[in-house]
């Protein structure tokens, strides 16, 4: 079976994701996908604003594209994918953003492509190729000095019922429209399996998105799909060349969740590698459906700002904020966060043109550290303080 064929044919006709199209600004934010964010979480610091260029590498309807363009008008977003009719959407849905341009190709075929790329989105591609490794290259040999590459894989652990379910659909189905009668097996199969059936509850976990029939044949009549644990996904990483800078969902892979209540546990671990503490985690909480992490270019350096050099540091209001000026307010994962009166002024205050040390008053370097955990500001470092390496 040439896998490229077959996996452009299923989008073709099943063009995803479904969401419609609409005249309005897409709802909320990602933050993953704003470049100036992204950089803070994977360097440590603000990045000065400056033009830049962006790659969403496996665009399909154009849902993160424009995202992608709103949330950095700064930037000139250049968008592939090898479905026509998935781009036809995406062009439809960006239409009123003029700093996008699309292409139709493989995502192995990014060489292709002129210049390199600050940011480059990789969101649920990679695992539909017959050589992620390949497509990987690709992607990495684009990515200008202190790039960021954001990629989202399927991990196998936490997948386990869509496999099974898979298996089961390609033995029934009809091999004369594969998809089709794929779609029409499976969601037989769901329906006359009993209520306690293992796979029938555990789609219960999907059933919102999988009510969409585009959604059902992405995720039980995939024609490829190839899932990771920690080992195997590092192995990836390695073939890449790129560093590692962070899953960007941390708060999955904090140990101290799990096993907390036994301290000693916790200094045991730490005598683990990242890769075995990661390890750990996914197989005693082996609900890992995705993984979803930054790569970098080098150079790789991180700032990391001490107590003094906290203080001489040049916050900036996050300018998602919501609602705002509130005493509760979302962020960047949409948990509430509680802020005093005093916190509130402090953030209104946080332009960029004064210190933290002239800003923050009686509130503890520890809170201003916690407001950074939640994307409630950003800081732009004390002057002179970078080298010309990681200003890059």
């Amino acid at each position: 079976m040439d896998i490229t064929r077959a996996v452009q044919s299923l989008y073709e006709r099943y063009p995803f994701p479904p969401d419609p199209l609409s005249d309005k600004p897409p709802p909320g934010w990602n933050w993953r996908w704003s470049y100036s964010f992204a950089h803070s979480f994977c360097r440590g610091w603000r990045p000065e604003p400056r033009p830049i260029r962006i790659l969403d590498a496996g665009c399909g309807t154009g849902v993160s594209t424009e995202y992608l363009a709103v949330q950095n008008p700064e930037a000139q977003v250049t968008a592939i994918d090898i479905s026509e009719a998935s781009l036809a959407l995406a062009k439809r849905r960006c239409a009123g953003h003029a700093n996008v341009q699309f292409a139709q190709m493989s995502l192995t075929d990014a060489g292709d492509l002129e210049g390199q790329f600050d940011l480059i989105n990789c969101v649920g591609v990679l695992h539909h190729l017959a050589d992620p490794k390949a497509g990987l290259a690709a992607l990495a040999a684009k990515l200008a000095p202190g790039g960021l590459l954001h990629i989202f894989v399927y991990g196998e652990l936490g997948r386990w019922e869509i496999r099974l379910m898979q298996e089961a659909i390609r033995l029934l189905r009809d091999g004369r429209d594969p998809l089709a009668d794929g779609l029409k097996v499976g969601r037989a199969l769901f329906e006359a399996l009993p209520e306690d059936n293992r796979l029938k509850s555990a789609d219960r976990r999907w059933v919102l998105e999988n009510h969409h029939d585009t959604c059902f044949v992405d995720m039980y009549v995939q024609v490829q799909e190839i899932r990771y644990t920690i080992p195997t996904l590092f192995d990836l990483i390695a073939s890449s060349g790129l560093g590692f800078l962070g899953f960007s969902n941390p708060g999955f892979w904090r140990l101290e969740r799990l096993v907390g209540k036994a301290p000693w546990l916790l200094e045991r671990a730490a005598t683990l590698s990242d890769k075995e503490r990661f390890r750990l985690i996914e197989l005693l909480d082996p609900v890992v459906a995705h993984y979803e992490f930054f790569l970098g270019a080098p150079p790789l350096e991180r700032l990391e700002l001490d107590d003094d050099r906290l203080d001489a540091a040049l916050p900036v209001r996050s300018p998602y904020l919501y609602p705002w000026p509130e005493r509760q307010v979302f962020d960047h994962e949409y948990e509430l966060v509680e802020l005093s009166e005093a916190e509130v002024a402090f953030l209104q205050r946080c332009n960029g043109r004064q210190t933290l040390g002239q800003l923050r008053g009686d509130i503890a370097q520890a809170r201003i550290r916690e407001l950074l955990e939640h994307f409630l500001l950003q800081l732009a470092p004390p002057p002179g303080l970078l080298s010309s390496k990681m200003r890059v």
